[in-house]
């Protein structure tokens, strides 16, 4: 299963990306849409769309975290990472603009970036996200 994982698009998603998009099995935004035309957007690629709302979505009806289930692996999504970290095991997390891939415990902690507002240097980014049936797991990150 190949899962798309973008977030902060701040009103923005390249034209360049949308035929990777719609080649994904899934879409997964981590939050910061902030314009509700990227949102429908987002839903117009007719691919299975998961998302979450960021501290800029307050127009937007959206649960503030998700737990997804793929293949016996635990991905709990949100926005803004939290403090303590949920029964997971793997965290997805956007707002800070920065890539990661980082291990904490048990838990792996994922970020695609920024695909609108790049900051502290690291250049506009996405990624995909591979399962297999196994369990298996490839994080590779994009740039825009």
């Amino acid at each position: 299963m190949r899962i798309a994982v973008i977030s902060d698009t701040h009103g923005v998603l390249p034209e360049k990306m949308i035929p990777s998009l719609r080649s994904a099995d899934e879409i997964w935004h981590l939050g910061d849409f902030c314009t509700r035309q990227v949102f429908e957007s987002c839903l117009a690629l007719g691919r299975p769309f998961h998302a979450v709302r960021g501290n800029n979505d307050f127009f937007l009806e959206l649960p503030l975290f998700l737990e997804i289930t793929r293949f016996g692996k635990t991905f709990h999504l949100v926005h803004i990472q939290p403090r303590r970290l949920p029964v997971c095991d793997f965290l997805l997390f956007g707002h800070t603009h920065v890539p990661c891939d980082t291990q904490t415990g048990s838990v792996r902690l994922l970020n695609p970036g920024t695909v609108g507002k790049p900051n502290k240097g690291a250049p506009p980014s996405w990624a995909w996200l591979d399962v297999t049936e196994q369990g298996g797991l490839k994080w590779s990150l994009n740039r825009v």
